[in-house]
């Protein structure tokens, strides 16, 4: 093999391993507050069930009566199918309430701990293993 093959081989190497650290996989704490426990109450109007996190989206009323629609990321798919909770499990529309942690930016972002659906049902959907908090605080409702 020529050395400029190798060099160009070597430097499509480099390239493509610095772009897969950029997309990385975060630690709970680059991204969310543990100080800042919320919980939310909304329909969901969109699933991303996508790598490395799952997304569940909500539209939650706020108590003048309007909306906002705040993202939600739970554990990867495979993890969140583990526990129980797949595709289907949850339909848009669905009224959930979510207890988790706002994004330290303060934006309508948040790492959820755990849903609850209406009949009671409540779904680990948390990312443990990443820094989060091992137990739910109490937290006021938004």
């Amino acid at each position: 093999m020529s050395l400029k093959k190798i060099v160009t081989a070597a430097g499509f190497i480099l390239t493509a391993s610095f772009s897969a650290q950029s997309n990385a996989h975060h630690a709970f704490g680059a991204e969310f507050d543990a100080n800042a426990p919320l919980v939310l109450r909304g329909a969901v109007t969109q699933i991303e069930w996508v790598n490395p996190h799952a997304w569940f989206h909500i539209a939650v009323t706020k108590e003048d009566g309007t909306k906002e629609d705040w993202r939600v990321e739970g554990g990867t798919p495979n993890t969140l199918l583990r526990r129980g909770i797949n595709k289907r499990s949850i339909a848009i529309g669905t009224e959930i309430l979510v207890d988790g942690y706002q994004a330290k930016d303060r934006s309508n972002s948040a790492n959820g701990r755990n849903i609850t659906l209406a009949d009671g049902t409540k779904m680990f959907m948390g990312s443990s293993g990443t820094g989060a908090p091992k137990d739910g605080a109490d937290a006021s409702e938004q």
